[in-house]
């Protein structure tokens, strides 16, 4: 607990010693933000939190996201900047419908719909902590959420009828969790970051499942990290897919991009 005198409440360098004392990367820009959100006692606990490793954007209530605020909250996984070249990719193909397989906030279904408004947009989680999320961010702006195990959880009018399937699946393998930073580790959704043994089995079946809810041409998206991409890309290639690799240094962001080769009638 941080012991401040009433009379003398904190003030923005107050809070970036703390933050910064407590190894916050970004002390000055994160106090900033919680002093513009909060004031007196209440800014007071929150920075007594944040110093304590969790995430910024789960006190704040929200996480900035391809240029749109979503909504997040406790026990939520925090979209990541990397994130955003899954949703640059999806963007710049044709698309009138799209899901999104572990959608956790929803956060890559509403900054498609966002861009590109008037797509069909269909989100879905086993998570129901982060699917309250998602219904706030996604279902706003006309998308639909729905609770189950990736494909198992959409509407059967659905298959063969999607043009793109979107997937940031938990690809960390499980024996590597333990090194992650206490941010993640301690207060996200441990089923948002454990991909199994390899970090790749529920990649393996988002991709194994796709064709089946795909349109002729249609397109999977999978975030996955520069070292599992080659394990990635094998994976999407075995499930029927043509494939390449997108990488931007910038980002430090990898998503393979596999395409159904188009059916001859």
């Amino acid at each position: 607990m941080i012991r401040q005198d009433s009379l003398h409440p904190l003030l923005l360098l107050d809070v970036v010693h703390i933050l910064r004392s407590a190894g916050c990367v970004y002390a000055e820009d994160e106090a900033q933000l919680l002093t513009a959100a909060f004031g007196g006692a209440e800014l007071e606990d929150m920075v007594s939190r944040r110093a304590s490793g969790i995430p910024l954007e789960q006190l704040l209530g929200w996480a900035e996201f391809c240029g749109i605020r979503v909504t997040v909250g406790p026990g939520v996984f925090v979209p990541r900047r990397r994130t955003e070249l899954l949703v640059e990719q999806a963007a710049s193909l044709s698309i009138e419908t799209v899901v999104d397989i572990c959608c956790g906030s929803g956060a890559v279904g509403a900054a498609l719909i966002s861009g590109l408004p008037g797509i069909e947009l269909h989100c879905t989680d086993v998570d129901p902590v982060a699917l309250e999320f998602a219904r706030i961010n996604v279902e706003s702006l006309g998308g639909q959420v729905h609770q189950g195990d990736l494909y198992a959880a959409l509407p059967l009018n659905l298959r063969g009828n999607v043009d793109v399937v979107v997937a940031n699946a938990p690809y960390v393998p499980t024996d590597e969790i333990g090194s992650m930073p206490s941010e993640a580790r301690d207060h996200e959704p441990m089923v948002a970051l454990d991909g199994g043994v390899d970090g790749l089995e529920v990649q393996r079946r988002v991709a194994a499942d796709a064709p089946r809810w795909l349109v002729s041409g249609g397109h999977l998206l999978i975030e996955t990290s520069a070292v599992q991409a080659p394990e990635t890309e094998s994976l999407v290639r075995e499930a029927g897919f043509d494939t390449r690799v997108v990488r931007s240094d910038e980002l430090d962001a990898t998503v393979v991009l596999g395409t159904i080769p188009t059916r001859r009638h």
